[in-house]
């Protein structure tokens, strides 16, 4: 008798074939079928998390701009045929106080006053464009306007535009986007009223920041309250009430800018309430593209002029001259900024290279403000010190997405010494909590994938590689208090003013961390103690309290 391995013969007697086999095939089966449980397991983690998503795609490309139409105009003075019997006086004073479509900087007279230099200043004119010469300003002016229709274009959005609220109630009034300079004088548009026959037609006007008038008077209308805050119109024909309230202007009177004023609008049975915008218009920040520049079909932007690379080093002078080599081999006239807080200093010299040297062990943050306060170009190209650029690490294509979308930062993506690619795409939001505070939620993951540009995503946070707006990151800044471990904070500090991408397509390589313990350097040792901080160090403890007390976080969940 054949005595099997698997137990038979210890069972006390001979066994069947067929019993043995199904003996020997049930741990198979076992076997088999966990395997098909951890494969099923992971197939479903893979769809879930790596695989591709059905996301939409966005449209972020730049529209045809929208123009508010604030200012006066010749057709309002010239009324449409509905309106066309119906007489009325221009008020002068009153119209010279309105925004026109043009301004010119011209000295104001005044009064041959003894001492007058002395007691007010010395009077002047200045044009700007005389800074350029005659033969430079066409293509100054060219390139200037381009960039400020990019600038609004960028700055603008659906909330901006004008909306009148139809009569339904039946008072016509802007439902949004009426705005006036501090202490300046409007048009108040879309006032009207829809209403039944009647003897009498009447609505009032009132205001807390500032005072009504009209800029011209019209037949069989009588006007109460001009220069106050409390405004009465009174009519016994409709068509000229509505041709009176065309003419209603509102002066702010109250320097307080970046606020509003709510005004009531009534009738004796109807009351309703629209807001006028108090604020100085922003100051546009425009940059200098240079003589090559445009990104269409046949063109190349021109890096050197739109684009400054930033990074920070501590203690890591090898790494940083390996990825200014690289630079160089790819970009040799783009200006380099370095933010150095390492003990020993070292100089890194060369072209275009700024070097600033800040306090020892100052910090990651820190540095990182200190490099970008100094980029006077459009974008900021941000790096480790330890990147090297390759031939796929094309700066031209990140320049080309920013330029043709709304987006204000687009990061690249990190490959690792290993192979492996990262671009870290971090979605984050806020839920609104209590009096203890609000919740913060981060996940990897993007939203939309960016209409023309297939490789590109809209997301929240990306990989420590990305092409920025400056003025953008100027704005958000970076917390100097994260000195040494610190990336999404940045993002967190910026959600909601940032509009942030990522691409793929867009790859730098990560210098090797791989190095035996024994063969370190003094210099790497050092870094090490301050990048890797040991569990007495308060580093945790500081993002903590901060998330805590600047954010007002009272907790975060992530994956």
């Amino acid at each position: 008798m054949v005595v099997e391995e698997d137990g038979a013969a210890l069972s006390g007697g001979p066994r069947s074939s067929s019993a043995s086999s199904g003996a020997r095939m049930r741990p198979v089966q076992k076997s088999l079928c966990a395997l098909m449980v951890l494969t099923a397991s992971l197939a479903f983690l893979y769809l879930h998390v790596w695989s591709p998503k059905p996301y939409t795609t966005v449209d972020l490309r730049h529209r045809a701009e929208w123009v508010p139409e604030q200012l006066l105009n010749d057709r309002l003075l010239v009324p449409d045929k509905k309106y066309a019997h119906i007489a009325f006086r221009i008020k002068e004073e009153i119209v010279e106080l309105l925004p026109k479509n043009s301004c010119k900087c011209q000295v104001e007279p005044s009064m041959n006053l003894p001492f007058q230099k002395q007691l007010f200043g010395h009077v002047y004119s200045l044009e700007f464009a005389n800074a350029f010469k005659p033969s430079e300003l066409p293509e100054i002016n060219s390139q200037r306007e381009q960039e400020y229709r990019s600038y609004r274009q960028r700055s603008q959005s659906p909330a901006d535009q004008l909306l009148i609220v139809r009569a339904n109630s039946p008072l016509e009034y802007p439902a949004q986007g009426v705005e006036v300079r501090p202490l300046q004088t409007i048009l108040i548009p879309g006032l009207s009223l829809q209403a039944a026959e009647r003897t009498l037609y009447r609505v009032n006007l009132t205001a807390t920041m500032g005072t009504f008038d009209v800029a011209a008077e019209v037949e069989g209308v009588k006007v109460e309250g001009e220069g106050r805050m409390h405004l009465t119109l009174s009519a016994s024909q409709l068509d000229n009430l509505n041709r009176q309230m065309q003419f209603v202007t509102y002066t702010n009177t109250l320097f307080h800018p970046n606020t509003a004023d709510t005004v009531q609008f009534s009738t004796d049975e109807h009351h309703a309430s629209f807001i006028i915008r108090i604020r100085h218009a922003p100051t546009p920040r425009l940059y200098n593209p240079g003589s090559s520049s445009g990104g269409t079909s046949g063109e190349e932007y021109n890096i050197s002029a739109l684009v400054t690379i930033a990074t920070k080093t501590f203690l890591r002078y090898d790494k940083l001259r390996a990825l200014i080599d690289s630079i160089r081999k790819f970009y040799p006239t783009v200006t380099i900024i370095i933010a150095d807080d390492s003990l020993d200093t070292e100089r890194v010299e060369g072209p275009h290279i700024e070097q600033y040297f800040m306090p020892f062990g100052k910090g990651w943050f820190a540095g990182r403000n200190l490099a970008i306060s100094q980029v006077t170009t459009k974008y900021v190209l941000w790096v480790d010190d330890d990147f090297i650029f390759t031939p796929r690490t094309k700066v031209e294509k990140l320049v080309d997405v920013l330029e043709k979308t709304s987006l204000d930062l687009v990061g690249g993506a990190v490959r690792e010494i290993t192979g492996y690619t990262t671009t870290y795409r971090q979605q984050i939001s806020v839920q609104p909590g209590d009096e203890d505070g609000d919740c913060l939620r981060t996940r990897q993951g993007y939203h939309h994938i960016i209409e023309g540009f297939p490789d590109c995503v809209v997301t929240d946070g990306v990989v420590n590689f990305f092409l920025a707006r400056t003025e953008k990151v100027l704005q958000v800044g970076f917390d100097p208090r994260l000195s040494r471990v610190a990336h999404l904070e940045f993002f967190i500090d910026g959600l909601g003013i940032l509009h942030v991408g990522s691409c793929s397509n867009v790859v730098v390589d990560h210098a090797s961390k791989i190095k035996l313990p024994w063969l370190k350097t003094e210099s790497e040792k050092q870094y090490a103690k301050f990048r890797y901080p040991n569990s007495s160090d308060n580093s945790l403890n500081t993002k903590q309290s901060l998330f805590y007390f600047k954010n007002r976080f009272k907790c975060m969940t992530g994956n």
